[in-house]
Protein backbone atom coordinates (compact mmCIF):
# COMPACT_ATOMS: atom_id res chain seq x y z
CA UNK A 1 0.00 0.00 0.00
CA UNK A 2 1.22 3.48 -0.56
CA UNK A 3 -0.37 6.80 -0.35
CA UNK A 4 -0.01 9.19 -2.89
CA UNK A 5 -1.23 12.78 -4.74
CA UNK A 6 -3.87 12.72 -6.81
CA UNK A 7 -3.46 15.63 -10.03
CA UNK A 8 -6.55 16.94 -8.15
CA UNK A 9 -4.67 17.75 -5.54
CA UNK A 10 -2.74 19.86 -7.91
CA UNK A 11 -6.03 21.24 -9.48
CA UNK A 12 -5.51 25.42 -9.01
CA UNK A 13 -1.80 25.16 -9.56
CA UNK A 14 -1.50 23.48 -12.32
CA UNK A 15 -4.94 25.49 -13.80
CA UNK A 16 -4.66 28.81 -16.65
CA UNK A 17 -6.11 30.90 -13.72
CA UNK A 18 -2.54 30.96 -12.44
CA UNK A 19 0.44 33.04 -13.78
CA UNK A 20 2.50 29.29 -14.11
CA UNK A 21 0.68 26.34 -14.52
CA UNK A 22 2.54 23.68 -13.08
CA UNK A 23 2.81 20.37 -15.74
CA UNK A 24 3.31 16.73 -15.07
CA UNK A 25 7.13 17.19 -14.56
CA UNK A 26 6.64 19.55 -12.09
CA UNK A 27 3.77 17.84 -10.17
CA UNK A 28 5.62 14.65 -10.35
CA UNK A 29 8.57 16.48 -8.39
CA UNK A 30 6.66 17.78 -5.73
CA UNK A 31 4.65 14.36 -5.17
CA UNK A 32 8.48 13.22 -4.24
CA UNK A 33 9.51 16.45 -2.12
CA UNK A 34 5.90 15.65 -0.19
CA UNK A 35 7.19 11.84 0.42
CA UNK A 36 4.22 10.69 -1.33
CA UNK A 37 5.12 7.42 -3.29
CA UNK A 38 1.89 7.77 -6.05
CA UNK A 39 1.06 10.10 -8.50
CA UNK A 40 -2.25 9.36 -10.36
CA UNK A 41 -2.97 11.25 -13.16
CA UNK A 42 -6.70 11.70 -13.62
CA UNK A 43 -8.78 13.46 -15.75
CA UNK A 44 -5.79 15.03 -17.27
CA UNK A 45 -6.37 14.78 -20.89
CA UNK A 46 -3.34 16.40 -22.11
CA UNK A 47 -1.53 12.42 -21.07
CA UNK A 48 -3.81 11.23 -24.23
CA UNK A 49 -1.94 13.90 -26.59
CA UNK A 50 1.88 12.60 -25.83
CA UNK A 51 4.36 10.98 -27.61
CA UNK A 52 5.69 7.41 -26.72
CA UNK A 53 8.49 9.29 -26.58
CA UNK A 54 7.20 11.56 -23.94
CA UNK A 55 5.77 8.83 -21.97
CA UNK A 56 8.68 7.40 -21.94
CA UNK A 57 10.18 10.46 -20.42
CA UNK A 58 7.72 10.48 -17.87
CA UNK A 59 8.18 6.71 -17.24
CA UNK A 60 11.60 7.38 -16.17
CA UNK A 61 11.30 10.70 -14.46
CA UNK A 62 8.24 8.98 -12.41
CA UNK A 63 10.85 5.87 -12.07
CA UNK A 64 13.60 7.62 -11.12
CA UNK A 65 12.08 9.68 -8.07
CA UNK A 66 10.33 6.23 -6.70
CA UNK A 67 7.25 7.35 -7.72
CA UNK A 68 4.48 4.71 -8.85
CA UNK A 69 1.79 6.25 -11.53
CA UNK A 70 -1.50 5.82 -11.91
CA UNK A 71 -3.82 7.28 -14.31
CA UNK A 72 -7.40 8.58 -14.49
CA UNK A 73 -10.07 8.51 -17.10
CA UNK A 74 -14.05 8.95 -17.71
CA UNK A 75 -16.12 6.78 -19.66
CA UNK A 76 -16.33 2.60 -20.47
CA UNK A 77 -16.45 2.68 -24.18
CA UNK A 78 -13.83 0.38 -25.35
CA UNK A 79 -11.65 1.93 -27.94
CA UNK A 80 -10.90 5.10 -25.43
CA UNK A 81 -10.10 2.08 -22.36
CA UNK A 82 -8.03 0.15 -24.90
CA UNK A 83 -5.96 3.35 -25.51
CA UNK A 84 -5.48 4.06 -21.68
CA UNK A 85 -4.55 0.78 -21.47
CA UNK A 86 -1.83 1.43 -24.42
CA UNK A 87 -0.93 5.11 -21.65
CA UNK A 88 -0.58 2.56 -18.90
CA UNK A 89 1.30 0.00 -20.40
CA UNK A 90 3.81 2.48 -21.77
CA UNK A 91 4.11 4.16 -18.26
CA UNK A 92 4.34 0.58 -16.16
CA UNK A 93 0.99 1.91 -14.62
CA UNK A 94 -1.16 -1.01 -12.44
CA UNK A 95 -4.20 1.20 -11.87
CA UNK A 96 -6.28 2.94 -14.13
CA UNK A 97 -9.94 4.62 -12.72
CA UNK A 98 -12.82 5.11 -14.87
CA UNK A 99 -16.29 6.38 -14.13
CA UNK A 100 -19.79 4.90 -15.90
CA UNK A 101 -20.27 8.52 -17.70
CA UNK A 102 -18.91 11.04 -20.37
CA UNK A 103 -20.75 14.12 -21.38
CA UNK A 104 -21.84 12.42 -24.43
CA UNK A 105 -22.27 8.66 -23.24
CA UNK A 106 -24.11 7.35 -20.13
CA UNK A 107 -24.40 3.78 -20.08
CA UNK A 108 -27.30 1.65 -19.16
CA UNK A 109 -26.12 -1.47 -16.57
CA UNK A 110 -26.46 -4.18 -19.22
CA UNK A 111 -24.46 -1.70 -21.67
CA UNK A 112 -21.43 -0.97 -19.08
CA UNK A 113 -21.43 -5.09 -18.72
CA UNK A 114 -21.05 -5.42 -22.23
CA UNK A 115 -18.53 -2.76 -22.54
CA UNK A 116 -16.37 -3.56 -19.70
CA UNK A 117 -16.53 -7.83 -20.90
CA UNK A 118 -14.97 -6.85 -23.85
CA UNK A 119 -11.98 -5.15 -22.42
CA UNK A 120 -11.25 -6.60 -19.35
CA UNK A 121 -9.42 -9.68 -20.53
CA UNK A 122 -6.51 -7.39 -22.18
CA UNK A 123 -6.54 -5.62 -18.49
CA UNK A 124 -6.67 -9.27 -17.07
CA UNK A 125 -3.62 -10.26 -19.71
CA UNK A 126 -1.00 -7.41 -18.64
CA UNK A 127 -1.69 -7.22 -15.19
CA UNK A 128 -3.61 -3.92 -14.96
CA UNK A 129 -6.56 -3.07 -12.42
CA UNK A 130 -9.23 -1.08 -13.30
CA UNK A 131 -11.31 1.20 -10.99
CA UNK A 132 -15.28 2.17 -10.89
CA UNK A 133 -15.11 5.49 -8.87
CA UNK A 134 -18.36 6.07 -6.90
CA UNK A 135 -19.90 9.00 -7.54
CA UNK A 136 -23.23 11.12 -7.53
CA UNK A 137 -24.53 10.19 -11.53
CA UNK A 138 -24.58 6.38 -10.91
CA UNK A 139 -26.19 4.87 -7.86
CA UNK A 140 -23.45 3.04 -6.18
CA UNK A 141 -25.47 -0.61 -5.88
CA UNK A 142 -25.90 0.16 -9.51
CA UNK A 143 -22.26 0.67 -9.64
CA UNK A 144 -21.18 -2.63 -7.61
CA UNK A 145 -23.96 -4.81 -9.42
CA UNK A 146 -21.08 -4.53 -12.63
CA UNK A 147 -18.52 -4.94 -10.53
CA UNK A 148 -19.99 -8.00 -8.81
CA UNK A 149 -21.50 -9.55 -11.92
CA UNK A 150 -18.23 -9.94 -13.77
CA UNK A 151 -16.30 -10.84 -11.03
CA UNK A 152 -13.16 -9.95 -12.63
CA UNK A 153 -9.47 -9.35 -10.34
CA UNK A 154 -9.31 -6.88 -13.05
CA UNK A 155 -12.31 -4.79 -11.74
CA UNK A 156 -13.48 -3.30 -8.36
CA UNK A 157 -14.48 -0.02 -6.63
CA UNK A 158 -12.65 3.21 -6.73
CA UNK A 159 -14.09 4.63 -3.49
CA UNK A 160 -15.09 7.93 -3.15
CA UNK A 161 -17.37 8.41 -0.73
CA UNK A 162 -17.65 12.05 -0.65
CA UNK A 163 -19.13 12.48 -4.42
CA UNK A 164 -22.16 10.56 -3.34
CA UNK A 165 -23.65 13.04 -0.76
CA UNK A 166 -24.93 14.73 -3.98
CA UNK A 167 -27.18 11.55 -4.41
CA UNK A 168 -28.40 11.45 -1.48
CA UNK A 169 -26.08 8.79 -0.46
CA UNK A 170 -24.54 8.67 2.99
CA UNK A 171 -20.96 8.02 3.12
CA UNK A 172 -20.60 5.28 5.81
CA UNK A 173 -23.61 3.13 3.89
CA UNK A 174 -21.60 3.40 0.92
CA UNK A 175 -18.09 2.72 2.76
CA UNK A 176 -19.72 -0.66 4.10
CA UNK A 177 -21.38 -1.48 0.96
CA UNK A 178 -18.36 -1.04 -1.14
CA UNK A 179 -15.34 -2.01 0.79
CA UNK A 180 -15.20 -6.24 -0.24
CA UNK A 181 -14.46 -4.20 -4.03
CA UNK A 182 -12.37 -1.40 -3.42
CA UNK A 183 -8.98 -1.69 -5.25
CA UNK A 184 -8.11 2.51 -4.68
CA UNK A 185 -9.18 5.27 -2.69
CA UNK A 186 -9.57 8.69 -3.11
CA UNK A 187 -9.02 10.73 0.27
CA UNK A 188 -10.62 14.25 0.61
CA UNK A 189 -12.82 15.33 3.26
CA UNK A 190 -16.15 17.76 2.69
CA UNK A 191 -18.83 19.37 4.81
CA UNK A 192 -21.39 21.41 4.93
CA UNK A 193 -21.89 25.62 5.88
CA UNK A 194 -24.46 27.70 5.77
CA UNK A 195 -25.09 30.34 2.97
CA UNK A 196 -24.53 33.89 4.31
CA UNK A 197 -28.17 34.90 5.61
CA UNK A 198 -29.18 31.12 6.50
CA UNK A 199 -30.32 30.56 2.89
CA UNK A 200 -29.19 27.51 1.84
CA UNK A 201 -25.94 25.56 2.28
CA UNK A 202 -22.80 25.28 0.37
CA UNK A 203 -21.58 21.43 0.01
CA UNK A 204 -17.50 21.47 -0.16
CA UNK A 205 -13.97 20.14 0.81
CA UNK A 206 -12.44 21.21 3.93
CA UNK A 207 -9.08 19.89 5.60
CA UNK A 208 -8.84 16.61 6.12
CA UNK A 209 -9.85 15.20 9.44
CA UNK A 210 -11.90 18.44 9.91
CA UNK A 211 -15.26 17.40 8.11
CA UNK A 212 -17.67 14.43 7.46
CA UNK A 213 -15.28 12.07 6.68
CA UNK A 214 -14.79 9.43 8.99
CA UNK A 215 -11.42 8.48 8.27
CA UNK A 216 -11.58 5.64 10.57
CA UNK A 217 -14.72 3.62 9.78
CA UNK A 218 -13.06 4.25 6.12
CA UNK A 219 -10.14 2.54 7.39
CA UNK A 220 -11.04 -0.35 9.41
CA UNK A 221 -13.84 -1.12 6.46
CA UNK A 222 -10.95 -1.31 3.75
CA UNK A 223 -8.72 -2.30 5.22
CA UNK A 224 -5.84 -0.62 2.62
CA UNK A 225 -2.87 -1.51 4.59
CA UNK A 226 -3.49 -5.46 4.93
CA UNK A 227 -4.89 -5.56 0.87
CA UNK A 228 -2.51 -2.97 -0.52
CA UNK A 229 -4.91 -0.69 -1.92
CA UNK A 230 -3.03 2.85 -2.31
CA UNK A 231 -5.04 5.99 -0.95
CA UNK A 232 -4.63 9.10 -3.64
CA UNK A 233 -5.26 12.73 -2.18
CA UNK A 234 -7.89 14.99 -3.92
CA UNK A 235 -9.34 18.17 -2.53
CA UNK A 236 -12.30 19.89 -3.16
CA UNK A 237 -10.81 23.53 -2.36
CA UNK A 238 -13.12 26.70 -3.70
CA UNK A 239 -11.23 29.32 -5.27
CA UNK A 240 -9.73 32.12 -2.44
CA UNK A 241 -9.55 35.68 -2.96
CA UNK A 242 -6.85 35.89 -5.54
CA UNK A 243 -4.03 33.14 -7.06
CA UNK A 244 -1.61 33.54 -4.52
CA UNK A 245 -3.40 32.57 -1.26
CA UNK A 246 -5.36 29.93 -3.38
CA UNK A 247 -2.17 28.39 -4.19
CA UNK A 248 -0.69 28.61 -0.78
CA UNK A 249 -3.42 26.79 0.74
CA UNK A 250 -3.95 23.61 -1.68
CA UNK A 251 -0.18 23.36 -0.69
CA UNK A 252 -0.48 23.91 2.80
CA UNK A 253 -4.10 21.05 2.22
CA UNK A 254 -1.79 18.59 0.64
CA UNK A 255 0.67 18.62 2.95
CA UNK A 256 -1.87 18.17 5.92
CA UNK A 257 -3.38 15.54 4.35
CA UNK A 258 -0.24 13.79 3.95
CA UNK A 259 0.87 14.08 7.39
CA UNK A 260 -2.58 13.21 8.39
CA UNK A 261 -2.17 9.75 6.49
CA UNK A 262 0.87 8.81 7.25
CA UNK A 263 0.19 8.93 11.27
CA UNK A 264 -2.62 6.89 10.49
CA UNK A 265 -1.05 4.52 8.12
CA UNK A 266 3.05 4.39 9.87
CA UNK A 267 3.78 0.92 8.11
CA UNK A 268 2.97 2.71 4.32
CA UNK A 269 6.71 3.72 3.55
CA UNK A 270 6.97 7.49 3.13
CA UNK A 271 10.10 8.89 1.86
CA UNK A 272 11.61 12.07 3.57
CA UNK A 273 9.22 15.10 3.00
CA UNK A 274 9.67 18.48 3.36
CA UNK A 275 6.58 19.90 5.85
CA UNK A 276 5.28 23.43 6.47
CA UNK A 277 2.74 24.49 8.86
CA UNK A 278 -0.66 25.88 7.68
Amino acid sequence: MAIGLSTYAFFWRASSRVPKPLGLHAMLEQTAEFGAGVFQICDYAAVETLSPAELEKLRQHAADLGIQLELGTRGLDTAHLTRYLTIARALDVRFIRTMFNTATHKPTQDEALTLLRQVLPEFERHDIQLGLETYEQVKTRDILAVVDAIDSPALGICLDPGNCVAALEYPREVIELTAPRVVNLHIKDFAFARQEGWVGFTYSGCLLGTGLLDYDVLHQKVRPNERSINQIVEHWLPWQANAEETCRLEDAWTRHSLNYLYTRNPYAGRSSPTTHSI
